[in-house]
């Protein structure tokens, strides 16, 4: 039987969040060094769809300790992409910190938790991140929020309270 390999540049979303499912528990189980899984990912983020996937699963996976524990390696790899990761980590942190508010008002603690836990792994990201791409993307961020919503044509804007939570998860960066 003939293995079949997924060529990385092709892979789709859903392919590459299972890619990097794989590569996570590899790695938590100590089958992959922290620069192997590092130069993995620094490939499989070169497109869209494996940044994408990447990201959704590994920020939102809480079995998925990689973010977390931030290898230096892999940190080198995420600066090397540069703004298109800066980018897709500061959405995920302003998405994550609006559904806060909203799992707070729908009293919903384990959604809640989740969205905290990755709005967490987004500032600590970013926090290591090379800072002019991140300054740039956060004063973007901070002239558009108002522009910015829940829904992918921003037809359902953040209300008050989600940005004012936004800006202080912004501003949490710092710390």
């Amino acid at each position: 039987m003939e293995k079949k390999t997924i060529n990385l540049k092709e892979a789709s979303f859903i392919q590459a969040i299972n890619i990097s499912a794989q590569w996570c528990k590899e790695w938590g189980g100590d089958l992959l060094s922290e620069e192997v899984l590092a130069d993995r990912i620094a490939e499989l983020i070169k497109t869209r769809n494996g940044l994408r996937g990447f990201f959704a699963y590994a920020l939102s996976d809480r079995d998925c300790f990689l973010l977390d524990k931030l290898p230096f390696s892999l940190i080198y790899k995420l600066n090397e992409v540069g703004d298109a990761v800066t980018e897709i980590v500061l959405k995920n942190l302003i998405m994550s910190s609006a559904q806060i508010i909203v799992h707070r008002k729908d009293n919903n603690l384990e959604y809640e938790t989740t969205s905290e836990n990755i709005s967490s792994r987004c500032k600590a990201i970013l926090r290591l991140l090379e800072t002019k791409s991140v300054s740039k993307f956060v004063d973007q961020v901070l002239r558009d929020l108002d522009n910015m919503g829940n829904s992918f044509d921003n037809s359902l804007k953040y209300d008050s309270e989600q940005k004012e939570f936004i800006k202080k998860q912004i501003f949490d960066i710092a710390q």
